[in-house]
């Protein structure tokens, strides 16, 4: 069972759809032992880090998420749900985040236009199982005004140029970010939840 983490925010319908899609049985959730106890887990988000850090924190998701990544259990994020994992934002001056990843979370150049929506190309800068069969510069849908700086450069695995060389694609261990939505993204960002469920050990139908 995949686990789609429910703070009460999210992109939770279009995510369990997706699921649906590949035939793989998911379960919208705000039970911590449903997330312990799941083969993956995503962390879907919308919104602003700071709504999104209290959701969290009020339904008790906060340290289920630091444990599920300390021990290493296959965890997908998406969009805000992305840059939450890092040490803080600068959205709405500064944001304390959950700090698993260390890093910073910036606003996008002054002079583009923001929040930067539509299509982009994600460029892959690492040889990974998460993209395959999903061609070099594949266009994925995005939604976001903030991008994620790591301090650890290694840990970026796919750009995605606006303005700055944007980290859209994050990898590390059994942990894998996107700023973009793979469910908003087609073919291929269905393709990119096929591949990290094979990851973890799920076979998509």
């Amino acid at each position: 069972m995949i686990a789609i983490i429910d703070y009460g925010a999210g992109n939770l319908r279009s995510v369990a759809n997706a699921m649906a899609r590949l035939g793989c049985q998911s379960k919208v959730t705000s039970d911590p032992d449903d997330v312990l106890g799941a083969a993956a887990v995503i962390l879907p988000g919308v919104g602003a880090a700071a709504d999104t850090m209290h959701s969290l924190a009020e339904s008790g998701m906060s340290e289920v998420i630091r444990q599920a990544i300390s021990e290493q259990r296959p965890l997908f994020a998406v969009c805000v749900g992305m840059q939450v994992l890092f040490s803080g934002s600068e959205e709405g001056g500064w944001q304390e985040c959950l700090g698993m990843i260390p890093g910073a979370v910036r606003k996008l150049p002054l002079g583009l236009k923001i929040p930067h929506m539509g299509w982009n190309q994600v460029k892959q800068r690492v040889a990974h199982p998460i993209f395959d069969a999903i061609p070099d510069e594949a266009n994925f849908y995005f939604v976001h005004s903030y991008y994620v700086d790591p301090d650890d450069k290694s840990v970026v695995a796919g750009t995605t140029d606006y303005g700055v060389s944007i980290c859209s694609v994050l990898i590390r261990g059994s942990l894998v970010a996107t700023q973009f939505h793979p469910e908003k993204s087609g073919d291929h960002g269905l393709r990119m939840y096929a591949n990290f469920l094979k990851m973890a050990g799920q076979k998509a139908g």
